[in-house]
């Protein structure tokens, strides 16, 4: 079982950034493919990134390709999203996901979530 905490969350100008982080408890980190997920008021919960159990390889969603990077910290049992140039559209609660077995774009294979943290771009 592990457990996730996001932060990094607030309140930023559009053409900001901010750096999201989550922090997993449990010995089996390095275990997991994780993933970012973000779900707008009154909106289906969306893929955002993934990242391999290694931090190799990446996938992102086309609205955020070249603005979010993924990446990973497996000796501090902690995954990032660096986002740049935020938009006034990027406005969400952001979860980290993980799962064992291959990367997936769903969130319904995602066995283990946050709480979320809330990221809100101003325009």
């Amino acid at each position: 079982q592990v457990q996730l905490v996001e932060a990094g969350g607030g309140l930023v100008q559009a053409g900001g950034s901010l750096r999201l982080s989550c922090a997993a408890s449990g010995r089996t980190f390095s275990n997991y493919i994780m993933a970012w997920f973000r779900q707008a008021p009154g909106k289906e919960r969306e893929f955002v990134a993934a990242i391999s159990r290694d931090g190799a390889k990446t996938s992102y969603a086309d609205s955020v390709k070249g603005r979010f990077t993924a990446s990973r910290d497996n000796a501090k049992n902690t995954v990032y999203l660096q986002m740049h140039n935020l938009k006034p559209e990027d406005t969400a609660v952001y979860y980290c996901a993980g799962k064992y077995g291959g990367s997936s774009l769903h969130a319904g294979e995602y066995d283990h979530w946050g709480q979320g943290t809330q990221v809100t771009v101003s325009s």
